[in-house]
């Protein structure tokens, strides 16, 4: 049998709502040993995972390389059918026209690969709470244990976001 295990979080630019949001959770039987404040007095959320730290820098090297690959492929069969064409790039030099060609998929290949490898970067919600704490805000997170706690939770949590957003932020 597994055991149930559910996190809810709210991000508050207040401390003062955030420890109301707590106060609520509490009267409403969520035990204060499973409630969580985040902000930039408290200890920093633990990292989760230290050993991928050059994850995307490898990812963006990897997709950088196989673009420029491709990219060389593209001009090269570029190249090929202008001269399949009849069609000369550089009359003065025949041998310029190709590398240029060649250097030129490269490059884009290359821009392209590395972006594309630079979109793959995965956010873990540990990264977010950092990032939010660092912003400034703090960040309530409700560790639930039975789907009625989470909904308890959840609906107290959003509650709460709603009268900070109705009152316009204050």
């Amino acid at each position: 049998m597994s055991e149930y295990r559910h996190h809810v979080s709210g991000f508050f630019v207040e401390r003062e709502k955030a420890d109301i949001t707590v106060s609520r959770l509490v009267a409403q039987g969520i035990p204060r040993e499973r409630l969580h404040l985040f902000d930039a007095d408290s200890a920093p959320p633990a990292r989760e995972h230290d050993t991928d730290s050059k994850k995307v820098l490898k990812d963006v090297l990897v997709d950088g390389a196989i673009g420029t690959a491709v990219g060389t492929g593209i001009g090269a069969l570029a190249q090929l059918g202008l001269v399949a064409a009849n069609v000369s790039l550089f009359v003065a030099s025949p041998l310029i026209g190709p590398l240029a060609m060649l250097g030129w998929g490269a490059s884009l290949g290359g821009l392209v690969g590395a972006a594309a490898g630079a979109e793959k970067r995965d956010v873990s919600f540990s990264a977010l709470v950092r990032d939010a704490v660092a912003s400034g805000q703090v960040v309530l997170v409700a560790e639930t244990r039975s789907e009625q706690e989470t909904a308890i939770a959840t609906d107290i949590v959003q509650a709460a976001l709603r009268e900070y957003d109705v009152a316009g932020g204050k």
